[in-house]
């Protein structure tokens, strides 16, 4: 049950993310003026005829946060019993959520520029978290892998950080025009992450190498989304489709964005995680060894003294005297 709703808050996230990517291509940011209500309406209430334009892509981003937001609550509820990690982890992703409505509110209230650059990075960082959750609750997560090493962990942690960081950089790109941090880091990703994928392949677990092979499939889509994206807002060059390339391209490649964050944290998350495995399998058999080698007490101790006091009162040699004297 927690693994599914995990799979479908992740699927309304997804599209949230593609909606926030419309809003933000289209220039519809701002076209509702008013938060949290629209147009002075509940935003539940507000009436669909009113949904034309820019209103509909920043008001259908509102009511999918919205379903997001439930959703979150009850993947949290459902993580409750189990307790422990995922206990932890669906608290998280209630905060999260919570962070990231507020974020978008006083985007439109504040008209800051900065609050959008936070907004569009948390929502990467939570649609990760969902991953985090879903990988963890799956069937096949609980089945021991092969082990890993710690230096093959430290590089598959290093890639999520460094995916996540040049999300970052597509926010600044966006938002304040940082083109220079972006390119960077897209050069650095395409170098580092194929690196860290041939590593968790070598070794053969169940989860690591599915996980790896998509994300060299998305990695491909990725640069070739960049560089559309870049011919169509950077040069005079003609693009087939024109206005509607031009929005298609940066909401795709913003989208394959955050796939590629997911299957990277993924990993990481399979590598540790594999590695606490190994560890308490470790331990089990230590103490399973342990408990061979502590001495028994044989059971000829316990009965010593009975077979002692019986051989006093059942050997003829040892039968008491008459008490009466001999005749």
């Amino acid at each position: 049950m927690a693994h599914r709703l995990a799979l479908a808050t992740m699927v309304a996230t997804c599209v949230l993310i593609l909606f926030g990517g419309l809003v933000t291509n289209t220039g519809a940011a701002l076209a509702v003026p008013d938060w949290p209500s629209t147009f002075g309406h509940n935003m539940f209430l507000f009436p669909w005829s009113g949904m034309v334009g820019g209103i509909f892509y920043e008001h259908s981003h509102r009511l999918i946060g919205a379903l997001v937001g439930l959703l979150t609550l009850g993947l949290a509820a459902t993580l409750w019993p189990l307790g422990g990690r995922l206990r932890r982890l669906g608290l998280l992703a209630v905060i999260v959520v919570i962070a990231q409505g507020l974020l978008g509110g006083l985007r439109v209230v504040l008209l800051q520029d900065t609050l959008a650059i936070f907004h569009g990075s948390l929502a990467q960082a939570f649609f990760a978290l969902l991953a985090s959750i879903a990988l963890l609750t799956a069937p096949r997560a609980a089945v021991a892998g092969p082990p890993i090493g710690r230096e093959v962990q430290g590089l598959a942690v290093l890639a999520a950080g460094l995916v996540y960081a040049q999300i970052v950089f597509g926010a600044l790109l966006t938002h304040a025009g940082r083109i220079d941090l972006h390119l960077a880091g897209a050069v650095a990703v395409l170098v580092y992450v194929p690196i860290v994928t041939a590593r968790m392949r070598r070794t053969g677990d169940a989860i690591a190498v599915p996980v790896s092979r998509a994300l060299l499939v998305l990695l491909g889509i990725q640069l070739l989304l960049g560089v559309g994206s870049f011919l169509a807002r950077f040069s005079s060059l003609w693009i087939p489709g024109e206005q509607l390339t031009m929005l298609v391209l940066p909401v795709a490649h913003r989208l394959v964005a955050s796939l590629i964050l997911a299957a990277t944290v993924v990993l990481a998350v399979r590598a540790v995680t594999a590695a606490e495995q190994e560890n308490g399998a470790e331990q089990e058999q230590e103490s399973r060894r342990a408990t061979d080698r502590a001495p028994t007490i044989p059971d000829t101790v316990d009965r010593a003294p009975r077979s002692h006091a019986a051989s006093f009162s059942g050997h003829p040699r040892y039968e008491p005297a008459s008490r009466h004297p001999l005749q």
